[in-house]
């Protein structure tokens, strides 16, 4: 078994309301799964891809029109590329349950709390969950606290996060740091702060570029 020259720190950077950060943490959990020998330490990191929903959300088909330009049957195309990507890697897209877009602010406060729990990655996959396969509203307190439970957190700990503002200038300057740092879109992989990679990757290109940054190529 070779022995990694050194450990890795994975920053993921995403929005829980980015579908390719679903598919790209999936696909690379994969991939890691091929190099037992990596030690490999995750930190999820916050970026809004629209800080400025509102409460109520908005229509998805309604919203990707009017920031993309795209029409409903592109959209479609594009839904089911990224459903057969996701069960390409064990993940399920229940597109016919996902009708809105959410602000995703709270959950990038739960998340960060969850980290000083050492539970964040798992709340990251209950929030996917929660959005992507099951159709609920991530904004939602109600939804963020089943994730928080499901992710192995207490309850009340989560609902006294919640419901306070703790948290939210430490999510804010980290979204700044990583947008100053030049991410433009999500996901983006940061490994040991000096590597990039970009996108939902299937499992074979996170898989040869993270044993390059092993071998210190």
């Amino acid at each position: 078994m070779t022995t990694p020259t050194q450990p890795l720190r994975i920053d993921f950077v995403s929005d829980v309301s980015c579908p390719w950060c679903a598919v790209g943490l999936k696909s690379l959990e994969t991939a890691l799964a091929r190099i037992p020998e990596a030690d490999v330490e995750f930190h999820f990191q916050p970026f809004e891809l629209n800080p400025n929903m509102g409460k109520e959300g908005q229509d998805i088909t309604e919203h990707i029109t009017e920031k993309y330009g795209s029409t409903p049957e592109q959209q479609e195309q594009s839904r089911e590329m990224i459903r057969q990507r996701g069960a390409a890697v064990g993940f399920t897209f229940a597109m016919d349950k996902r009708s809105r877009i959410y602000n995703t602010f709270d959950a990038h406060r739960l998340l960060h709390w969850a980290e000083e729990e050492d539970r964040q990655r798992e709340l990251k996959h209950a929030l996917f969950e929660a959005y992507f396969t099951n159709g609920e509203d991530p904004s939602s307190h109600e939804v963020l606290l089943r994730a928080a439970e499901k992710a192995g957190l207490d309850r009340e700990a989560a609902r006294d996060v919640l419901e306070s503002d703790r948290y939210a200038d430490e999510v804010r300057m980290l979204e700044q740091y990583w947008q100053q740092a030049g991410v433009r879109s999500v996901p983006a992989i940061v490994v040991n702060q000096r590597h990039l990679i970009s996108g939902g990757q299937p499992p074979d290109v996170f898989e040869g570029a993270l044993r390059q940054i092993l071998e210190g190529k």
